[in-house]
């Protein structure tokens, strides 16, 4: 299990409840972002610069992660594909994304975004203050407890190596 945090825009509050997540339960996390994000250092963590070039910062967070990590973003394009690899995903306010919310969200963000572009000012909330950073900080504490009781899985195909049986090919089905 691995912690990915999109850092660009992850408030220091967050970063630092992460920081200290890591190193307490000893579970490498990754902070990717675009520039240096000042005090991210740690026995378990990784500060990973990513390219400059748009969206440089998301892919690397996608490569990289696996079914059973647990990543930290307000990217909702970027939560999307993470869900879709079975990622457990939250904001930086505790929000978590699942398969089953995941397009609401989308279809929220895209509409508001929409609206942006036609000159309608949308409000946005600023504040990130003691509440909401309590908030992330339950949330992320019951997401890491409940993706360090599930049993890491192994790929496809493992477990029957391992018991020494190869791994049979799908059976074709014809119709007749």
């Amino acid at each position: 299990m691995k912690i990915l945090v999109d850092a660009d825009s992850c408030p220091a509050g967050a970063r630092r409840v992460i920081l200290k997540a890591a190193e307490k339960r000893r579970i490498k996390a990754v902070f990717a972002a675009n520039r240096p994000i000042p005090d991210i250092k740690g026995d378990f963590v990784v500060m990973a610069l990513c390219s400059p070039k748009s969206g440089a910062a998301d892919d690397y967070i996608v490569e990289l992660a696996e079914a059973g990590d647990l990543a930290i973003t307000r990217d909702v394009p970027l939560a999307l594909r993470l869900t879709e690899k079975t990622v457990a995903v939250i904001d930086d306010r505790g929000r978590v994304f699942t398969r089953d919310n995941i397009r609401s969200y989308l279809s929220i963000r895209n509409f508001q975004v929409d609206l942006a572009m036609n000159g309608v000012d949308i409000v946005r909330t600023a504040n990130y203050g003691k509440k909401e950073l309590k908030q992330f900080a339950d949330s992320f504490d019951k997401q890491l407890t409940k993706a360090a009781r599930q049993p890491a899985s192994p790929p496809a195909g493992l477990k029957a190596l391992r018991a020494g049986v190869p791994e049979a090919a799908p059976t074709p089905r014809f119709r007749v």
